[in-house]
Order: C-alpha cells, then sequence, then structure tokens
C-alpha cells in the first residue's frame, strides 16, 4: 500500500496523463476513415474491421491484464503497452497496403490497447484511497477522454497542415517518452513476510470461476458489454464520419468530439464524487438510460449546430461516466481483491460490445449510405443495459473469496 498521500495522488495523475494520450490515439480511426477511403480506395467497412478486430485483441488480452496487475503492479503493463503502440504508430505512418493497417493497428495497437487502459488504471488506484475512491477513481480515468479534448482538434490541425503519416511519428515519439517517463516514476510492489506473494494468490482460472456462479457479476458485465457498443463502437468510431456525411467540416467535427470528450471528463469526475455519497446502482442506471435518450438528439444535428452542442454536452455528461460508479459497486458486491479481475473482464465485453457497433456501423453505412438504424439499436441497447443494471439493487452482496 502506498502511504504517502502525494504519492497515491501521483499514481492517480500517471493514470490520467497516460490515458489521455493512449485513448485519443484510438479515436483517430474515426479521423482518418474518410481520408483513407479517398488514399486507399478502402471501403468504410472494412477500416470499420480493422478497428473491430482492434477491440477483439484488446478484450482477448484484458482479462489477463487486468489480473495480473494486482500481483506484479502496473508498472510491467503501462511500459509495454505504451511501447507496442509506439511500435504501431511507426507502421501506421509507413502503410501502403490493408494488411499492414491490419497488423499494426488490429494487432499491435489492440495489445496495446488492452494492457495500458481503464481497468488497469482502476486497479491500480482503487486499492489505494480508503476514502475518495470514487472520486480518485473517476479523476485518473477521466484521462481517457480530458485529453482528446486538446489533442483531437490539434490531431485535425495536423492533418491539415502536414499529413495523416506525419500524425503518427508525432504519436510515436510521445509514447517513447511517456513509457520512459512511467518506468522511473512507477515502481514494482514490494511484498514482505506479512504480504501474499503473487504466486500464492489464486489463480486467474480460480478467481474466474467464482465470479461466473455470481448473478450480480453477470449483471455488471452484460450492462458494460451494452455500454461497449454505445459508447466506443458506435461513437468513438462513427460520430466524427457520421458528422462528415451530414455536411460538417473536419474541423468542426473534431471540435465537437473534443467538447464531448471535455464533458466526458466532467461527467467521469463527478460520477466518482457522486458514487462516494448516494446508490451507486441508482446512479448507473440513470447514467444509462440518459444515454439512451441522448441519442435521439443526434438523429437530428442535420445541419442545427444547436442540436450538436446539446448532443455533445449530454452525451459527454452520460459516456465513460459509467467506469468508477461500476468500480465501486463491484468493490461492494465482490470486494476490492477481485477488482483488477472483474474490470479486465468487463473491459473484454465492453471491447467486444464496441467491436459490434462499429462493424455494425461500418456495414449500415455501407449498405444503406446512412447511420440512423444504428442511432436507434443504441437507443434501444442503452435502456436496456439501464434496467439490468437496476437489478442489482435486489442482488445481495457476494461472500468474499479466501
Amino acid at each position: 500500500m502506498v502511504k504517502n498521500i502525494s504519492s497515491r495522488w501521483l499514481i492517480v495523475a500517471i493514470g490520467f496523463l497516460i490515458l489521455g494520450l493512449v485513448y485519443t490515439i484510438r479515436s483517430t480511426i474515426g479521423l482518418m476513415m474518410p481520408i483513407w477511403s479517398e488514399e486507399f480506395g478502402w471501403s468504410r467497412s472494412m477500416i470499420s474491421s480493422g478497428g473491430a478486430l482492434c477491440l477483439i485483441v484488446m478484450a482477448i488480452i484484458a482479462p489477463f491484464a487486468g489480473s495480473a496487475v494486482d500481483k506484479y503492479g502496473p508498472r510491467p503493463f503501462v511500459v509495454g503497452g505504451l511501447l507496442a503502440v509506439s511500435i504501431s504508430a511507426i507502421l501506421m505512418a509507413t502503410m501502403q497496403s490493408a494488411w499492414m493497417f491490419f497488423i499494426a493497428f488490429s494487432l499491435l495497437s489492440g495489445i496495446g490497447f488492452g494492457v495500458v487502459a481503464m481497468h488497469v488504471i482502476v486497479a491500480s488506484v482503487s486499492p489505494l484511497f480508503d476514502e475518495n475512491k470514487g472520486l480518485a477513481v473517476g479523476i485518473a480515468t477521466a484521462g481517457s477522454t480530458a485529453g482528446q479534448l486538446l489533442i483531437i482538434p490539434i490531431v485535425a490541425l495536423f492533418l491539415v497542415s502536414f499529413g495523416w503519416r506525419e500524425t503518427y511519428i508525432v504519436y510515436a515519439v510521445i509514447c517513447a517518452a511517456v513509457a520512459l517517463l512511467c518506468w522511473r516514476l512507477l515502481s514494482s510492489p514490494k511484498t514482505t513476510d506479512n504480504q501474499t506473494k503473487p504466486t500464492d494468490q489464486p489463480s486467474f482460472w480460480q478467481n474466474f470461476k467464482y465470479l461466473v456462479k455470481k448473478p450480480v457479476f453477470h449483471a455488471i458485465f452484460w450492462s458494460f458489454t451494452l455500454c461497449g457498443f454505445t459508447s466506443t463502437g458506435v461513437v468513438e468510431t462513427h460520430l466524427m464520419p457520421y458528422l462528415a456525411a451530414c455536411g460538417y467540416p473536419t474541423l468542426d467535427g473534431a471540435l465537437s468530439y473534443g467538447f464531448l470528450s471535455g464533458f466526458n471528463m466532467i461527467g467521469m469526475m463527478l460520477s466518482g464524487y457522486l458514487s462516494d455519497r448516494m446508490n451507486k446502482v441508482l446512479l448507473l442506471t440513470i447514467i444509462y438510460i440518459m444515454r439512451g435518450l441522448s441519442f435521439i438528439v443526434l438523429m437530428f444535428v442535420v445541419g442545427d449546430y444547436a442540436a450538436l452542442a446539446l448532443f455533445t454536452v449530454a452525451f459527454g455528461l452520460f459516456d465513460y461516466s459509467t467506469v468508477p460508479v461500476t468500480a465501486g459497486i463491484i468493490v461492494e458486491h465482490l470486494g476490492q481483491k477481485m477488482l483488477g479481475i472483474t474490470m479486465g473482464i468487463l473491459a473484454a465485453g465492453h471491447a467486444l460490445g464496441a467491436a459490434a457497433g462499429a462493424y455494425y456501423g461500418g456495414y449500415l453505412f455501407d449498405l444503406f449510405a446512412r447511420y440512423e438504424e444504428m442511432w436507434i439499436a443504441s437507443i434501444i441497447l442503452a435502456i436496456i443495459a439501464g434496467f439490468i443494471s437496476f437489478a442489482i439493487k435486489f442482488m445481495r452482496p457476494a461472500p468474499r473469496l479466501a
């Protein structure tokens, strides 16, 4: 346990920084989609398939990364993941064909994103705090959207001024530099005679078998999978292409996404603060239902900047704000020691849901040249996730695994 208060908040700040960087790189596929379609002749369904495969790789990696960080600490995973993303960015900058795109983004980036992700940051930050746990988790994970507030518009300017290949070179250098910084600032856990050694802790499969027998785990898992479809899958991948199809200039779409990310940051911090002070299940239910309703506004943004601004605020507040609340519910119902592996498995479900949303959106656009059916599906699925979450209210906390 990190006893020094300043050291605890330093880890929160590091988590904020790396999530800001990595999640911004994930979002660039939405900006690049129209450019690659014109330059290489790639269909949107092909590019969306690459994004979906990236999310599937993340889903495979995430549960093991979440479980392992409880045993070995975050440093090897954070540094290794950032280096994987850096190498991926270099390959993206030099790619000339589809197979290079799938190797660079779908495989290497997928590995990096699966390791350097919110489940690892949550599992690293949450055990450090007894008070203000939700707030600390909310601030650390808010980096996943806060960085995009400034970086996405900057990326759009880079694309206009220099080109997309140069943009990825800059990303590669920054990721490598942050990896070095994390290696110096993060420390590996030290065990004493009174502490459980990593080899003495339950295995991944023992913990997994325990979880799948608990109804509360299934309620959290399936609602979070639908969360992936209605957030990362459809919005992160298809919002900017949708706005371009609606006639908005590239820079306007990027600025809108950046402001959405800013409200996302506010929503995550606010939900973390509220999760320490009110019923977490009720809060999570409200977040999912309000997210679903925000998609109704998105269907009417054509030529209407006011409607676009309203969607930006509404969806931003109710997007990733599910994360700190979900982490709090896990600790209450399953225990702190199960947080890493549970968040890792949830991240896998979230990634699979997001993969379905990413592919579904690209397929429908190629088929009908529109996104309306995807927004309708998102409304329905987000509200269903809210009802599933509300069912947790009637479940008792599970006994702790010895």
